[in-house]
């Protein structure tokens, strides 16, 4: 327990003093940037107090310069803090609209371009999203999605959401599979306890929609390259 009140208090000191100074330079100048990266450097800051060590592997897989879509397995809540640090230039990503109401933190995701996605299956709700993701694409500016949509209690592989290959395959964009593992065992589900440890973040080779003739076989091609990197008993 001593490891999630370092990481809590860590968040909470420095995230206030940030806000007061990054969020109203992002309202009145439009440069996000600033917040965004004293947000990712708290996050880094907490895990490497309270013992969270990320171990790294395929970076040089990243096209530079290029838009992508980072498609990853979700095994804790420790998984997205673990990732956007690590990936190279500036990342949106798809959240639950209900983090868009959160006082200051909504805001901040707000500013930065993340995309809230509604879980109740709303047809047109997906529709936006995926436009939102798109106008964000064309911007330059990444897109992280955990694509099972939500966390695994077992840390198996569950069935991927259509949503992400359905934006891939409209814009063409990238998709960068990530093997993530390691976090299951330091954080589980409905759980605040944190315990120290390692956690693997895999980047695979680029999976271009291109190259694929239907949105079903880029699913199967990215579920296929994020399993190689896990360990035996979290693949299908």
């Amino acid at each position: 327990m001593i490891a999630s009140l370092i990481l809590i208090s860590v968040i909470v000191l420095l995230s206030i003093p940030t806000a007061i100074v990054t969020i109203p330079w992002a309202i009145f100048t439009g440069n996000v940037n600033p917040l965004y990266n004293a947000s990712l450097a708290i996050v880094r800051i907490g895990y490497k107090l309270c013992g969270i060590r990320i171990i790294t592997q395929g970076l040089d897989n990243v096209p530079p310069h290029q838009a992508c879509i980072f498609m990853a397995n979700h095994v804790s809540n420790l998984d997205p803090p673990a990732l956007l640090p690590r990936i190279p230039g500036r990342t949106s990503a798809f959240v639950k609209s209900s983090l868009m109401k959160v006082p200051i933190f909504g805001w901040g995701l707000k500013l930065g371009e993340f995309i809230p996605v509604s879980r109740d299956g709303n047809i047109t709700g997906a529709q936006q999203s995926v436009a939102a993701a798109r106008r964000v694409l064309e911007k330059g500016i990444h897109i992280t999605t955990f694509v099972e949509g939500t966390r695994s209690k077992t840390g198996r592989m569950l069935p991927f959401k259509k949503g992400p290959f359905y934006l891939a395959m409209e814009t063409g964009a990238p998709c960068i599979p990530v093997s993530i593992y390691g976090t299951e065992t330091m954080m589980a589900k409905h759980s605040l306890r944190i315990q120290p440890g390692e956690a693997h973040l895999v980047f695979h080779a680029p999976v271009y929609p291109k190259d694929f003739t239907t949105r079903e076989d880029l699913l199967q091609a990215v579920r296929a390259s994020i399993s190689s990197a896990l360990p035996e008993w979290m693949r299908e």
